[in-house]
């Protein structure tokens, strides 16, 4: 049995679903072989991931979206393989009280955490992008690795996606020089452009607090940025404006494009790689996957989604546990997921389910196990 399922969102790490599932699989089937490997999209929890596949811890003093010091983790491989979550430095959880601040939050500690991987000599990066309180383009990341955005008095513009509109003049030759050195893939479950009415603004501003005149205001500061980065580095900054990824996590995805010529790919298919998910399924003959909430947005990306893939082509049978079950058994079954275990079907109440999300999962792979494995 091989467990590759993601975290439930606010209630258990991946490590701890897989805990909890081979409990409750053991019930059923004492002594049987359970292998795990839990899984992460690019969004928060990458790291933690990585973590549990092997990776070794780091940490890193960084300026945090509303410039207060966050100590952000990323995760290294012996090979120079590193993990960086920009969630860590940049993300919703930084900011203080939960206040938003949808003009000015910035990712220059995501360029700092960046560094911090270089530092440790990192040698390819895969940088997973989610989570963030920021739609800054990645401008902030950028200055904090050496890149220059001045206004027209030849002052740096101020920190967030607002200040943009005051852009001037830009320039990325100061990046540090590690960076051509290093290959970056930019993983990301997100295919929307930069700007526009699929653009990162619209999208996503409303969810970082984000009001209508906040995101026109941003949507205009984003366009100028990219108006600016072409007459700097040429044509392709108005193409990579377009480009797939290039609004993910408030416009990162642009920033890692334009500045660390970052290589979009879907976050859950690097991760696979990174995380050794082939040679585990290889050794597999039977799969159960999962996270939180399984409805529409895990049939666009998300790790359940290729997870199911992947065991599908390798003929294997895959099952899923979720906290709540928002998808029809055809849309599980065009996924390549033969039946899903909610929490909710086992406890209704919200809360209670999510406060109790342990031991409900392992009363859901018991029953998983009885009705697939005995």
């Amino acid at each position: 049995m091989l467990i590759a399922a993601d975290k439930f969102k606010g209630s258990l790490t991946a490590v701890e679903v897989a805990e909890h599932v081979t409990a409750g699989l053991r019930r059923a089937v004492p002594g049987l072989d359970v292998a795990a490997v839990p899984v992460a999209d690019g969004g928060d929890g990458t790291v933690a991931a990585a973590l549990a596949a092997g990776f070794t811890r780091h940490e890193a003093r960084v300026t945090g979206p509303t410039g207060t010091p966050v100590t952000a983790t990323f995760a290294l491989r012996a090979d120079g393989t590193a993990v960086v979550e920009m969630a860590e430095a940049s993300g919703l959880q930084h900011l203080p009280g939960g206040v938003f601040a949808p003009l000015t939050a910035t990712t220059y500690g995501t360029g700092e955490l960046l560094l911090a991987a270089l530092d440790a000599g990192a040698t390819s990066i895969v940088f997973g992008v989610g989570g963030s309180a920021t739609t800054d383009g990645g401008a902030g990341m950028l200055a904090a690795l050496g890149a220059r955005f001045l206004d027209a008095n030849g002052e740096p513009v101020g920190p967030g996606g607002g200040p943009l509109r005051d852009l001037a003049t830009a320039d990325l030759s100061g990046l540090d020089p590690r960076l051509a050195r290093t290959g970056i893939v930019l993983a990301s479950d997100v295919d929307n452009p930069l700007t526009g009415a699929k653009g990162a603004p619209a999208v996503y501003g409303p969810q970082k607090g984000a009001d209508e005149d906040d995101v026109a205001t941003l949507d205009a500061a984003l366009a100028h940025y990219a108006e600016v980065l072409e007459r700097a580095v040429g044509p392709k900054a108005a193409e990579y404006a377009l480009a797939p990824g290039a609004g993910a996590a408030g416009g990162i995805g642009y920033g890692a494009l334009v500045g660390l010529d970052a290589a979009f790919r879907p976050g859950i298919d690097v991760m696979l790689d990174v995380l050794g998910f082939g040679p585990a399924l290889a050794k597999a003959t039977f799969v159960i996957t999962g996270e939180g909430s399984l409805d529409e947005q895990t049939l666009h990306g998300k790790a359940p989604a290729g997870v199911a893939a992947a065991a599908r082509a390798a003929g294997l049978d895959v099952v899923a546990v979720c906290g709540r079950l928002q998808l029809p058994q055809e849309a599980l079954d065009r996924a390549g997921i033969r039946r899903a275990y909610a929490l909710t079907d086992l406890e209704s109440d919200p809360a209670r389910c999510m406060a109790e999300a342990g031991p409900l999962l392992e009363r859901a792979a018991e029953s998983l196990a009885r009705d697939f494995l005995v």
